[in-house]
Formats: structure tokens, sequence, C-alpha cells
């Protein structure tokens, strides 16, 4: 049995699916990009779920090794579940915390419906070469890629280069987006940019349940 973390739930009246998102590895389920991005997915119907790694809960800076983030993730999977029994489960989340969550569906795992990726990382800063992107062939459910065209880990381009070798996966690019979607110009307002992320999670979502049906 995967650890159970302690799952935060932002709930919604009637909602047609489950969302369990991970933090990226420097700030935690509460930090203003997760609460923010509940707050609206739940707006729109979507039951969504956050939970800290266990070095985040601890109040460690360094992410634990990545056997212990899967279990992790596991964990809040069937957490989940358990939870929502009646609901499909997409799961995701910003930077690590999504990556972590493809490599848990490139293995064996509980029945999720896709995936969502908030700023995927493809590789460090600076280093292009250092991929991390060979598991993700092994994804067979839908993958729904936001990334910025400026981001540092990977550029919407980069991304856009890996769809041909994934099953089932799509790409949206925010123009400008950096590592966490946000405009390069101030004279966009950020708030309309994440707005208009949800709206299209959520409309992927739906798409997702009616393909699979």
């Amino acid at each position: 049995m995967a650890p159970t973390p302690e799952l935060v739930t932002y709930e919604t009246a009637s909602p047609s699916a489950a969302l369990v998102l991970a933090h990226g590895a420097g700030a935690g389920q509460s930090s203003p990009f997760m609460t923010n991005f509940a707050r609206g997915m739940a707006a729109r119907g979507i039951a969504t779920l956050t939970f800290d790694f266990p070095y985040m809960a601890a109040r460690r800076k360094v992410p634990d090794p990545a056997p212990v983030l899967e279990a992790c993730w596991l964990g809040a999977i069937e957490a989940t579940r358990q939870l929502m029994p009646k609901l499909p489960v997409f799961i995701g989340g910003k930077s690590m915390g999504g990556r972590i969550a493809s490599q848990v569906a490139a293995g064996p795992h509980p029945p999720i419906a896709g995936l969502v990726f908030l700023g995927y990382p493809l590789h460090p800063p600076g280093k292009p070469a250092q991929r991390r992107d060979a598991h993700l062939p092994r994804v067979a459910e839908p993958m729904l890629f936001v990334q910025g065209s400026r981001d540092a880990f990977g550029t919407a381009e980069e991304i856009r280069g890996l769809l041909p070798r994934l099953t089932r996966a799509a790409l949206h690019e925010v123009a400008g987006g950096d590592h966490s979607l946000k405009p390069g110009s101030r004279r966009i307002d950020p708030q309309n940019v994440m707005a208009a992320v949800m709206d299209l999670v959520a409309d992927w979502m739906g798409a997702a349940l009616r393909d699979g049906r």
C-alpha cells in the first residue's frame, strides 16, 4: 500500500471529474499558483485536490528521491479514488509535480482518465540535452501540455517536437509565458491568461472523457 499524503480538497457542486495536482520543486500546495489554480478549476465544476510531497510537508528544501515522490503520488491517486469513487480521476501538476505524475503513469498504476502538465520540465534551464522525456511514450492515457513559449525548462516549441512520439497528447502554448505561465508583457493581465488556461483545461478534460466512452 502506497503511503497516503494529506489531501486538500477544493469542492464543487455536481463535479464532472476529479483533478489531483502536485506542486513544483520549490513551493508547496499552499503557494499562490497552486491555490489559485485549484480554486479556479473547482469553480469550473472540477473537484480538485492537492497535496505536499514528504520533503515539503517536513519543510525540507531538497526534493525526495524519485521512488518516494512516485509512491506519494500513488497514495494520492488511491486516496482520491476512495474519496470520490464515482468520478474519473485526472492527475498532473506544476513542473516537477506533473513530471512525477507522468512517471507514475508510465508504470503500473490505478486507473486514471488523463494527465495535465502545467509547465512540463523537459530539461534543466540551459541544459537542453538533459532530457526528461524518455518515459513519456509509455503513457497510454491522454496528456495535455500547457507550456509557455519562453519556458526556460522547455519551450512550447520543444514540447511540440515530442508530440509525434506520444500516443494521445495535445499542446496548448501560452504565448510569451514563462515556466509559471506568466506573460512577458506588462500589457497582458496574468489573471486573464490563467483564466483562459483553466477554461481550456476544463474543456480538454470534458473532451477526454467523451472520447473515452
